[in-house]
């Protein structure tokens, strides 16, 4: 009896026993699990931290490209803008040039029709004026040739002269004044010398073989002349 009760103090304690074991592993698989949750809930927190930490970086670097994209686009139209300037001052500068070639060319051929009609017809005034001197001498032949009185003739052939004299002088035609004046290469040519008897002729023009003419102070045609010595 007494054998009973111990063992079935035993048996009770047997289950009470691996009640208690079961119990133990039950709170360990418990605390296991627990200790599983904390230790996981911990690295998906840092892990989810880390994904935040690094979507921040990407994003910041993707605000960073799109910023240096921007830079780069605005360099880029800057750069177009100042070559569409460039280009269309060069256009300007093509145009200006066509139409100052275009305009020297109309200039040179102007030019050179205005030479070729004043080499044609430069004379034109000079050869209008001397017309009437013409007409005079015309007449002054006729009438020679139908009248015998010659005191006539030398008078009209006289006025012709003076005709022409002042014709000559309005077109800036006066003659070089030569005789008794002292040689000027300037306006003189010396034809020969002679000698002469009075000192105050030497050195100075005693004849004029042929006048001289100046057109406006310039030289046209020299004298000759004869100078003493």
């Amino acid at each position: 009896m007494v054998k009973r009760k111990k063992s079935g103090q035993k048996g009770k304690n047997g289950e009470t026993t691996g009640k208690s074991r079961d119990e133990r592993q039950s709170g360990q698989i418990t605390d296991q699990q627990v200790k599983t949750e904390e230790d996981r809930t911990p690295r998906s927190e840092k892990t989810g931290n880390s994904e935040v930490h690094e979507d921040q970086e990407t994003e910041l670097q993707t605000g960073e490209e799109q910023e240096e994209l921007k830079d780069q686009e605005t360099e880029l139209q800057t750069e177009e803008d100042k070559l569409a300037a460039l280009e269309e001052r060069l256009k300007e500068s093509e145009n200006k040039y066509l139409r100052l070639a275009a305009e020297f060319d109309n200039y040179r051929k102007r030019t050179l029709r205005e030479k070729a009609e004043l080499t044609k017809f430069g004379a034109e005034t000079i050869l209008g004026g001397l017309l009437p001197v013409v007409d005079d001498f015309d007449r002054a032949v006729e009438s020679m040739n139908n009248t015998s009185d010659t005191e006539a003739i030398k008078k009209g052939v006289e006025l012709i002269h003076v005709k022409f004299r002042e014709f000559l002088k309005q077109k800036g035609v006066k003659e070089i004044q030569a005789l008794g004046n002292e040689f000027d290469t300037d306006l003189h040519e010396a034809v020969t010398k002679i000698p002469v008897t009075s000192k105050k002729d030497k050195g100075k023009i005693v004849d004029v073989i042929e006048k001289g003419y100046l057109l406006h102070d310039k030289v046209i045609r020299y004298a000759k002349v004869v100078v003493g010595e």
